[in-house]
């Protein structure tokens, strides 16, 4: 014999059938595509927006084209005082950046698992370099997806942390990047999202850089088409 609350379980399912755990699905998708159904903006705006966002959490942003870059960061790196950047010479980015370097600044490759260079990573190397996946406008994030040549160690040890990001690779906002990139379909099983230089704050509110990760953050948005 059913007890008081189970009869009352079952009056319920029965007057309100819960609906498939596909069909619930595909409603909340409906649901959030049509919260967010705009017109995309364009290329140059999210751009735009992308700098106005990274700039106000303190990175230096600034456009390049494709040819301009490397140089352009090679003669920063000089002047911030850069003697060791770890970069992954077998992207192209990271070989065009490591042939334009002086050669008062050595590029490394991450050359072995972390337990095995740890101190030397750790107190010797002044910078990294990485390519974003893309990036969120709205936020001023970048999304970073490690690998094997560049592991997130890359963008979270060293004071000085560069990035570099495509124009044409930036989505308005989170949603945009999960729906365009398909992550429902095969999530990567590791995304850094970085939104400026580390920074955090004691009882009085007193704002302090890098002690948690980099201290400056430089960020190049390079205009056309990806090579």
């Amino acid at each position: 014999m059913m007890n008081a609350r189970e009869r009352m379980l079952g009056r319920l399912r029965a007057a309100a059938p819960a609906p498939s755990p596909a069909s619930a699905l595909d409603t909340l998708d409906t649901n959030i595509a049509a919260h967010y159904q705009a017109s995309r903006p364009d290329t140059a705006a999210l751009a735009d927006a992308l700098e106005s966002a990274l700039s106000a959490s303190r990175a230096e942003v600034w456009r390049a084209t494709a040819s301009e870059w490397p140089a352009q960061v090679a003669a920063k790196l000089a002047l911030h005082g850069v003697k060791r950047l770890v970069l992954d010479p077998a992207r192209a980015e990271g070989a065009a950046l490591a042939g334009a370097l002086p050669g008062e600044v050595e590029a490394l490759p991450f050359r072995a698992p972390l337990e095995a260079w740890k101190s030397e990573l750790f107190d010797t190397v002044d910078a990294g370099f990485t390519v974003a996946r893309s990036g969120i406008a709205a936020t001023g994030t970048l999304i970073l997806a490690p690998d094997a040549g560049t592991p997130r160690t890359v963008s979270l040890v060293p004071p000085l942390h560069i990035a570099l990001v495509y124009a044409e690779s930036l989505h308005a906002t989170l949603h945009d990047a999960a729906r365009d990139e398909r992550w429902r379909d095969g999530m990567p099983a590791n995304l850094v999202l970085v939104s400026g230089p580390s920074k955090t704050s004691d009882i009085q509110q007193t704002l302090a850089f890098g002690a948690h990760g980099p201290r400056w953050m430089w960020v190049i948005i390079v205009t056309g088409e990806q090579p």
